[in-house]
């Protein structure tokens, strides 16, 4: 059994990164999705064409399995040329993601939330509160969707702000007692 020091660093400067994040996001809720678009535009084209490059150099010696990484080459090439030529659609489609992104990731905090007790019951209710909240904001984003077109830069910093204050305070916590 490892046992974990009292100050996490990697917690820490990912809580930092985190509460910038946020604020820059505040700050220019507009560009943080354009961002966020052209981001994974880029990362679709490379995607797409690394995948057709493993088709194209396996092809030869494994026969149907490649043909697969051909098909979802191209989609992603497709996908990625797409949100990088039309970064409209593209803030669209995002703006319809983020809220099972929301929802993902605070049932996904939700599931540690055992190991989070041992951190002490600020950071427990905490914890759980912030994640209540997560899941609650994707569901009203879903729910409402000409709402969150229109506010999603905002939801997306305060609650970034609201991890990067979880990551901080659970670097500062004390989770020596059981920690594997």
């Amino acid at each position: 059994m490892r046992r974990r020091s009292r100050y996490g660093w990697l917690e820490l400067i990912e809580g930092i990164l985190l509460i910038l994040l946020g604020i820059y996001t505040l700050c220019n809720p507009g560009g943080m999705l354009r961002g966020i678009t052209f981001a994974y535009g880029l990362l679709a084209v490379i995607t797409g064409i690394s995948d057709i490059v493993f088709y194209a150099k396996t092809e030869r010696y494994i026969g149907f399995g490649p043909t697969i990484a051909l098909v979802t080459g191209i989609l992603s090439l497709l996908a990625g040329l797409m949100l990088l030529m039309y970064p409209n659609a593209g803030e669209l489609i995002m703006t319809l993601l983020l809220p099972i992104w929301f929802i993902a990731h605070s049932v996904s905090r939700l599931t540690h939330i055992p190991l989070v007790r041992l951190a002490g019951k600020f950071y427990y209710y905490f914890t759980l509160i912030v994640n209540i909240l997560g899941i609650t904001l994707g569901c009203l984003m879903i729910i409402w969707p000409w709402v969150a077109l229109f506010s999603t830069g905002f939801i997306i910093g305060g609650y970034l702000l609201l991890l990067g204050i979880d990551c901080v305070v659970m670097a500062c916590s004390d989770m020596d007692a059981g920690w594997m």
